[in-house]
């Protein structure tokens, strides 16, 4: 099984196709393999793809419990540093969308291009009270405890009400980037959010486009906060970001 040790971590990541690295960023509650599996047989076509487990999610190890976004951007680097990536491509869907943020703001020189999906820039804390612990337990939501039970197991060590708890606090405070730290994202950006997203609408994209030199955004029609998996529009997506990458290639 692949794992790669940083630091205080084993980090666990799915890796797969040939050609530019491009590392795939998921979402709170998920992981890399499962937030992105309607991109896999796209892009491996044309990429090296990576998707790792976020420190606190899935089969990634660690002594520690506690995690937030920046500590994941640190970790992304690390990860690249450890398999001798020296540039990539990211991608990041929701929560993994704020710690590309982060990664391109203190390492734009890192990465070929930014993509994001379902991220505004900023912090959005609405509907976070609902994956408590308490709140899960009290409302009978067990199909989603067994759920965070088993898909997080190796990463909370049986621990799972501090697994929540911990992606309860991450999401209501990040992501904290001002403009002028948004500002230092030098490579290409593209935002992607889809048109009924309550979590990055239209206007939240132009702010941030505004504060990112070199970006743009796009809006899917008709699509919630997932429009790149499945039952949503999984192949315009994975088309406008292969031409985005296509138009930036590292090599």
């Amino acid at each position: 099984m692949p794992y790669v040790k940083t630091r205080d971590l084993e980090m666990y990541y799915e890796k797969m196709g040939v050609g530019d690295p491009v590392i795939f960023l998921h979402s709170h509650y998920s992981r890399g393999i499962l937030a992105f599996s309607s991109q896999l047989l796209d892009f491996q076509q044309k990429y090296t793809c990576y998707f790792p487990d976020h420190r606190g999610h899935g089969r990634t190890k660690c002594d520690s419990l506690e995690w937030s976004t920046p500590q994941l951007a640190e970790d992304v680097l690390d990860f690249m540093q450890a398999l001798h990536i020296s540039k990539a491509h990211l991608i990041g869907y929701s929560c993994g969308g704020n710690v590309a943020l982060y990664c391109a703001v203190k390492h734009p020189q890192m990465f070929a291009t930014v993509t994001t999906i379902g991220c505004s820039g900023v912090a959005c804390p609405e509907g976070a009270d609902e994956f408590e612990p308490e709140w899960l337990i009290k409302n009978e939501r067990y199909e989603m405890i067994h759920q965070m039970m088993e898909r997080h197991e190796e990463a909370h060590q049986g621990n799972w009400q501090e697994f929540m708890r911990q992606s309860a606090q991450d999401w209501r405070q990040y992501p904290q980037l001002t403009r002028n730290e948004l500002s230092r994202i030098t490579c290409p950006a593209l935002f992607i959010a889809g048109e009924h997203d309550g979590f990055a609408t239209e206007e939240q994209l132009q702010e941030l486009c505004s504060c990112v030199q070199d970006s743009r955004y796009q809006v899917a029609l008709g699509c919630s906060h997932r429009p790149h998996m499945l039952r949503e529009q999984p192949i315009l997506i994975n088309d406008s970001i292969l031409q985005f990458l296509n138009n930036h290639a590292i090599s």
